[in-house]
């Protein structure tokens, strides 16, 4: 026989039981008549669910599906023939031979000498056993698609899952990394307003000391205030953050004492005079020992005017910057920095922050402070913070100044 009828189930709609009619395939995979699963829907005002494994269906998505409505028409052409005649035979009504070939263009058993007419002599016919094996092996091959379809959906979850659960672990690392980090900063912040607390409630009861002590001063009688005119006040050298520190020496009495200024402290920018009694800033960095006890940190500014562009970036970097290739503008890859670009103004951090285009300013100063690894931007011209990035957020390396600087866009270095 030309077809295997026990694979009529595979091309019947399992509603109405009959060969498929205008076939569609929903979301699990299975097939339907058109017709049929519409009715079957139509009962159903919300949830709706496959009428033959009654997994739920979200979505009234009908694909059609033409290659078993193909399959279909073959296979009623090739059942209809294979029982056209009498006492079974499959004889051509035209030429009454048998029918042992299948046209492919024309989709019908034809006999040889259909082969050989004008009909059928440029199409591709192939023997009817052959035809129906292909068949046989595409309608076997209709089925199972939509269960490996479905493993690979499942697959596909399953990647997706272990993929967020990944995320989640690196989010949740990440949190507690950070809150430690807080956490010890805030320690490191409580320990230094104890610090200055100490040192100004010292300062306070040691200023106090000296007013009493001039008080008296002034209630002596004349010729005693005269003969004390030169007597300097007693002075004690006071904890700073300027880069320098006073020497105590030849204590004259516990209450009398001569300060100089220690040259063995003093920041290389710092000028000391001969007597070691006043000092200066000069901008030119002196070749000093470096000895432990010196000091070489400071909080460094720069000044950068924008005059009239649209295309501009101002910050610092690191001096490991990437400068091949692409360089990632974030604190990530070494930059701290405002940029305008595109008609927008923001701060380049990941993600960028968006800042007021209103408030664009003519005149930046970028502050660095070494000692707490942070970086400050200033609008010059009322003194209003623009950005800052976050304390520590600066690598202990060296940091250079950095300009970014588009087509008309000129940028000038204030004094």
């Amino acid at each position: 026989e030309v077809l295997d009828f026990s694979l009529f189930s595979s091309i019947a709609c399992p509603v109405c039981l009959e060969y498929f009619k205008d076939p569609v395939i929903i979301d699990c995979g299975h097939n339907f008549c058109r017709a049929c699963i519409a009715q079957c829907w139509e009962r159903s005002a919300t949830v709706i669910s496959c009428p033959q494994c009654r997994e739920t269906v979200h979505q009234r998505n009908l694909r059609p599906n033409r290659q078993l409505a193909n399959i279909v028409e073959i296979s009623k052409r090739l059942s209809f023939q294979a029982v056209k005649g009498e006492g079974g035979e499959r004889v051509c009504g035209e030429h009454q031979e048998t029918l042992k070939l299948f046209c492919e263009e024309d989709q019908t058993l034809i006999c040889v000498v259909c082969d050989r007419s004008q009909a059928h002599r440029a199409h591709t016919v192939v023997p009817v056993e052959e035809a129906a094996q292909e068949y046989k092996t595409a309608m076997s091959l209709t089925i199972p698609f939509p269960i490996a379809l479905q493993k690979q959906i499942e697959k596909e979850r399953q990647k997706i899952v272990s993929e967020f659960q990944q995320l989640r672990q690196f989010l949740e690392e990440q949190e507690r990394l950070l809150l430690a980090q807080l956490e010890k900063l805030d320690k490191e912040i409580v320990k230094i307003r104890n610090e200055n607390n100490t040192i100004l409630s010292e300062e306070i009861s040691h200023l106090s000391e000296l007013m009493s002590e001039l008080e008296g001063k002034y209630q002596k009688p004349t010729s005693e205030f005269l003969q004390d005119r030169g007597t300097s006040v007693r002075s004690r050298p006071v904890p700073a953050r300027t880069g320098l520190l006073g020497r105590v020496k030849n204590p004259a009495s516990p209450r009398l004492m001569n300060v100089t200024l220690d040259p063995d402290t003093a920041h290389p920018n710092l000028v000391l005079s001969a007597d070691w009694k006043s000092v200066r800033w000069e901008y030119k960095w002196q070749r000093l020992p470096d000895n432990p006890e010196r000091f070489d940190t400071v909080s460094h500014c720069l000044e950068v005017e924008v005059v009239a562009g649209r295309y501009w970036a101002v910050g610092v970097a690191r001096e490991s910057v990437r400068r091949k290739g692409v360089t990632s503008l974030s604190p990530e890859g070494g930059i701290w920095a405002v940029e305008q670009c595109w008609g927008q103004f923001w701060a380049l951090t990941s993600p960028m922050n968006l800042l007021p285009l209103s408030w664009v300013p003519s005149r930046i100063r970028v502050c660095l402070d070494c000692d707490w690894g942070q970086v400050s931007l200033i609008d010059v011209g009322d003194e209003a913070p623009i950005f800052t990035f976050p304390l520590g957020s600066v690598p202990g390396e060296r940091i250079r100044p950095w300009l970014w600087v588009g087509p008309g866009s000129p940028l000038i270095l204030c004094p």
